[in-house]
């Protein structure tokens, strides 16, 4: 039976390949070739129609593993081209690398079909940028334990696809507020205060194209959330050819399971632009917020995602970096000692400032 994988190596000397992010060209670093992805994809196309045959047959047979429990249910085992060692993976993993022989490993199964993303933002930061902006990262953070700064290890470094549905739609939106303008002005006897009350309706449509949602449950949401935007300009059809060197899943989110999130995105987004129209008084109080989502096309991609991972006092701490642009997210610890120091500093501070004020009013 063919192989249900393909190990990206050299045309040249049969070295493992990586997409290079400072070139974005496919590159061998045992003799040192480079390819254009085109390259790459023709190279390879033969095999991955093989490998995702293959799959999609071994799939339908039901006889992926032999184990019987829930967790092996959930697994896939493949047989590494290059070193004949078994990988076994994760039911939704799309592109890893052979533990063994160090080739990496795409699934062309997990692409078959309707599973084939329609685009791909390429990595544009190296792995060496995702620790730059880890130290970066901890700069200018007061409360940070001192031992954690200057003893922390970086536990796992990862470059990841993660997989992204990018909702196109419309919101069509009907608002009222009570809005008022108050007027003052003052005479040799009185102050004098006149409130002018209005009713200010706003009726329209905002149009939203690729609005993004993770479409993987291994991805913290709000991790996902922060690290955007990712700049739609980088957009490339879809290709195996990037994946080389880096960690792929294809999505285990449905498209209609994410779609309550992008619908309130867009909500939000349409109730936001339209309340900015409401400008010229001392006060507008939403009274009507009609807003109806119309969907329209969904689009499937793939975002690059550095994530790192570091231990302290036996609790992992999770890092995420847009492959792209660089933005980083992350949590920290808390050195509690500093905090309460940093709290009385504040408090005293403050009664301090108090008893000045009070002492020149008095």
């Amino acid at each position: 039976m063919p192989d249900q994988v393909t190990n990206y190596t050299c045309p040249s000397c049969g070295g493992p390949l990586r997409f290079d992010p400072d070139t974005q060209k496919v590159v061998c670093d045992f003799c040192g070739s480079s390819f254009d992805p085109a390259e790459i994809s023709a190279e390879f196309a033969a095999a991955n129609q093989a490998a995702a045959e293959a799959g999609t047959a071994l799939k339908e047979s039901n006889d992926v593993l032999q184990w019987s429990d829930e967790e092996a249910a959930h697994m896939r085992a493949y047989s590494c081209p290059s070193c004949g060692a078994q990988l076994i993976c994760d039911e939704n993993t799309a592109a890893t690398s052979c533990p063994y022989c160090g080739n990496p490993t795409v699934v062309p199964a997990q692409f078959d079909g309707a599973l084939r993303p329609d685009y791909i933002i390429p990595f544009r930061l190296k792995k060496e940028e995702a620790v730059k902006k880890l130290s970066q990262f901890y700069r200018g953070k007061p409360l940070l334990p001192s031992a954690f700064r200057a003893n922390n290890h970086i536990e796992e470094i990862k470059g990841v696809y993660v997989p992204f549905w990018l909702y196109d739609g419309q919101a069509a939106a009907e608002l009222s507020y009570h809005a008022t303008k108050v007027h003052t002005h003052s005479t040799s006897d009185e102050h004098i205060t006149v409130t002018e009350h209005y009713q200010v309706d706003r009726k329209g449509t905002v149009r939203f194209k690729m609005v993004p949602a993770d479409a993987s449950s291994k991805m913290p949401d709000e991790m996902m959330d922060a690290i955007e935007p990712f700049n739609y300009q980088d957009l490339t059809p879809f290709d195996m050819s990037y994946l080389p060197g880096y960690l792929a899943d294809k999505y285990d989110v449905s498209s209609e399971e994410d779609a309550e999130r992008a619908d309130t995105r867009m909500k939000n987004s349409a109730l936001s632009a339209i309340s900015a129209t409401v400008i010229g008084y001392s006060s507008a109080i939403p009274e009507v917020e009609r807003v109806h989502i119309k969907p329209e096309r969904v689009h499937y991609a793939f975002m690059p995602v550095w994530m790192l991972s570091t231990k302290w006092d036996d609790q992992i701490y999770l890092f995420a970096m847009n492959g792209q642009t660089g933005k980083f997210i992350g949590d920290l610890p808390v050195d509690m000692t500093k905090f309460w120091l940093y709290f009385l500093g504040i408090t005293v501070f403050m009664a301090a400032v108090m008893y000045v004020v009070l002492f020149l009013v008095l």
